[in-house]
């Protein structure tokens, strides 16, 4: 199989929530609890886009199914975090162990570096070893441990921070 990534399109948003909603009900990957709907998305993706954030699709070539979604925006909403992000990548059960996972971070982690990004963090549940490791392949640092601050499936779940530092972005604090 062959793969595009590409900036996402509202015709997209309805294959980008199948996947997310899937997610919710199987996964960790987000502790959302309720599905979202497609109007409550849309909203989300264009205020995405009013803010100048990117959602990048993985898309199949021949059957031009999204194959998985990467997005990043504001870590906080604060004037002091504006060179901040928190990303997010999703990718469909049928399409995991594809490499998509690494290409869309990487596709993210270029945008952010050509967009005068600081810093991208990344929040992962602590059971997910998979992601976690994938991250440390890109030179993302355990910067936190969170005990119990969230709740899935009926269970306490820990919070691992990660955070990736783009040094060329510092910014000069003393002009």
């Amino acid at each position: 199989m062959s793969f595009q990534i590409r900036l996402a399109i509202k015709d997209d948003l309805k294959q980008i929530l199948d996947i997310y909603n899937a997610e919710i009900s199987n996964g960790t990957a987000t502790w959302n609890n309720e599905a979202l709907s497609l109007e409550r998305y849309t909203r989300w993706y264009e205020e995405l886009l009013k803010a100048r954030f990117p959602l990048f699709v993985a898309v199949e070539i021949e059957t031009q199914s999204i194959a998985g979604y990467a997005d990043y925006s504001s870590f906080r909403s604060i004037a002091g975090f504006a060179q901040t992000v928190e990303h997010s990548v999703f990718v469909h059960p049928d399409f995991s162990r594809q490499g998509l996972g690494k290409k869309l971070i990487q596709t993210l982690i270029n945008h952010a570096r050509q967009n005068n990004i600081h810093v991208m963090v990344a929040a992962i549940d602590h059971d997910n070893i998979a992601s976690i490791r994938l991250h440390e392949k890109f030179g993302f640092k355990q910067t936190g441990y969170m005990p119990e601050v969230g709740q899935k499936f009926g269970k306490w779940r820990d919070l691992v921070l990660m955070q990736l530092s783009f040094s060329e972005n510092k910014p000069n604090l003393e002009s």
